[in-house]
Order: structure tokens, then sequence, then C-alpha cells
């Protein structure tokens, strides 16, 4: 009796197998480069060209506040070492001291500048990402893809699947300016238990 019952879920299982493989839709997959997106979408370079020249400014400022602060750091380096370890005097402790807040506001203007940066690079992405992931779905439709993968993520792809060229005509089309500055964040509210 126990024989007849295990037979019989084996032959249903391997009937129902079938069934089941039917109601799955075979995978159609299509391919996008979306670091070429990125890079070759036209309102994509122009906003990497001015972040570029963000950086370059940034550098910049870098080299000149560096190029500033040189001189007084050599001197004063140069007069705790004749001190031979003994303690500065009052007017050298002063010079000191000021020149460490000279440096201090040097780079809290650098860490402003970097973290300005870093927030148009996000700002620029999160614009480019609104409008691209919209256009991935048609593009999938029109070569009948159930799946979409990007090009990193596969070891080989027929250039047939490749619907890079799709989506970047379609970013172009929708895509034409990214705004390169973030807007301001709002200011941080204050603590009132913190009084």
């Amino acid at each position: 009796m126990i024989t007849r019952l295990t037979a019989a879920l084996v032959v249903a299982s391997a009937l129902a197998t079938p069934a089941l493989a039917q109601r799955v839709p075979a995978a159609q997959v299509a391919v996008v480069d979306l670091a070429r997106v990125g890079r070759e979408c036209t309102a994509c370079k122009t906003a990497g060209t001015a972040l570029q020249s963000q950086v370059a400014a940034f550098n910049s400022r870098r080299t000149q506040l560096n190029t500033q602060l040189q001189p007084e750091r050599t001197s004063l380096q140069a007069a705790v070492t004749a001190l031979n370890g003994k303690q500065p005097d009052a007017a050298l402790t002063q010079r000191i001291q000021a020149f460490q807040q000279k440096e201090g506001s040097a780079a809290q203007e650098l860490e402003r500048q970097q973290n300005q940066i870093q927030r148009n690079q996000a700002y620029i992405s999160q614009q480019i990402n609104a409008k691209l992931a919209p256009l991935l779905q048609p593009a999938m439709d029109k070569r009948g893809a159930n799946i979409l993968l990007d090009s990193e993520a596969a070891l080989r792809f027929a250039t047939t699947v490749d619907v890079t060229n799709d989506v970047l005509a379609a970013l172009n089309a929708v895509l034409t300016t990214v705004s390169t500055t973030a807007p301001a964040q709002p200011a941080q509210q204050q603590n009132p238990q913190g009084r």
C-alpha cells in the first residue's frame, strides 16, 4: 500500500512539474551599460565638466592656502626648534595660537568646499537617475525582455541583447540639462533641551 502511494505521488509530481514549468515565462534578457550611459549622455558630460571645474577650483584653493601658510609654518617650526626643548615665551605662544587658528580656518573652508562638491555630485546623480529609471522598462519592452542586467554584472552577452544605445538616446531626449549645484541644506534646528 505504501509503495502504491509513493508511486502515485511520484507520477503526480512528474505530471505536475511540466504544468508548473509552462506557467513561468522563458527568460528574455537585455543588457545596458549604465557606466557608458553616464559617460556619454549629453547633459551628463556637461555636468561632469562642471564638476571637474569645481574640483579644480578646490585643488587650486587648497594649494593657495598651503602656499600662504607655509612661510609662517616654517618660521614657527624654526623658532620652536631654536628653543631646544624650552617653553616658548608669551609672544611666540601667541604667534603659534594665531597660526593654529589660521590653519583651522583654512581646514574648515576646504572641508566646506569639499562637502559642497560631494553634495553636488550626489545631486547630479540623483537628477540623472530620476530621468533614467523610467526609461529602462520601455527599452526592455522594445526588445521583449523581462530581465535587465547592467553589462558590468554580465560575464558575456551577445550584442543583440544590448539596449544601451536605446537607453542613451531616450535619456538624451528627456534630460537636456542637469543642475550642478545642490540646493542649500536647511539650517540645523537647535536643540531646545541643550540650552
